[in-house]
């Protein structure tokens, strides 16, 4: 199994890479101490795995997961417990805590690889594809915005806007930015659930209150809140035969 190692520390850096090459079936393809060197190295090597810890120069090993176009095996090591939930949200394998011993980290890619083999490893013309699991209508989203962290309902969030780099969400009385693209929001999401209405748009069709013509082809929507969105032509129809109306 093709891996990279992800840590800022150069000798805890030196010092894991060390520990893997004792282990079978594990072979370190390059290595990384910030996240902008690491999305290049992956997007080289398509690693099947990532050895990453999660507090990095800049940006987290969080925010470099949110960036990529598939989510290789996570193992994360790092000296904080405190971000064992959060990193649950991923296809992690195993969460080790600093300092790591090789014994600790032998069961590490046991599991790592047993988890593979699972899931039938990908081959490199399949690994660019999204690797997450598609989230359900009950499911639960971490959004965390400045100082502020929530644990969002999947049903609770009306739509979602894209703001550039980043998707605005919008969930009760609140609202909330996360860094992903609209396109990665959309691959997880139930489409039985939400309709990406145009370029900009996701919306939950339970939050649709009213819906009217266009003055052109399409419909304009309106939302629980009184938000006024407008479907696009090329999505009109497919919105009519999910409503049947």
């Amino acid at each position: 199994m093709n891996v990279i190692v992800v840590e800022d520390s150069r000798l805890a850096r030196i010092g894991l890479i060390r520990m893997l090459e004792m282990c079978n079936n594990i072979t370190v393809v390059a290595d990384a101490e910030r996240v902008s060197d690491a999305l290049t190295l992956i997007e080289i090597h398509k690693p099947e795995a990532l050895f990453l810890d999660i507090h990095l120069p800049g940006e987290n090993g969080f925010e470099l997961l949110e960036q990529l176009d598939y989510l290789p095996k996570i193992v994360f090591t790092t000296a904080y417990s405190k971000h064992a939930v959060r990193s649950f949200e991923y296809n992690v394998a195993d969460y080790l805590l600093k300092p790591i011993s090789q014994q600790r980290l032998i069961l590490a890619v046991e599991r790592l690889t047993s988890t593979a083999e699972k899931d039938e490893i990908k081959s490199t013309a399949e690994i660019s594809k999204p690797d997450r699991q598609l989230l359900t209508f009950n499911s639960q989203m971490f959004v965390k915005d400045g100082d502020h962290c929530y644990m969002v309902k999947l049903d609770n969030i009306r739509y979602f806007e894209s703001c550039k780099n980043y998707v605005r969400i919008f969930f009760d009385d609140k609202s909330a930015f996360i860094k992903k693209s609209l396109n990665q929001i959309e691959s997880r999401l139930p489409a039985r659930h939400f309709f990406r209405i145009n370029r900009q748009y996701i919306v939950n069709l339970h939050a649709i209150s009213q819906i009217d013509e266009a003055i052109a082809d399409g419909y304009d929507i309106t939302l629980t809140d009184g938000k006024q969105l407008e479907v696009s032509r090329r999505n009109a129809s497919e919105l009519k035969e999910r409503l049947s109306f």
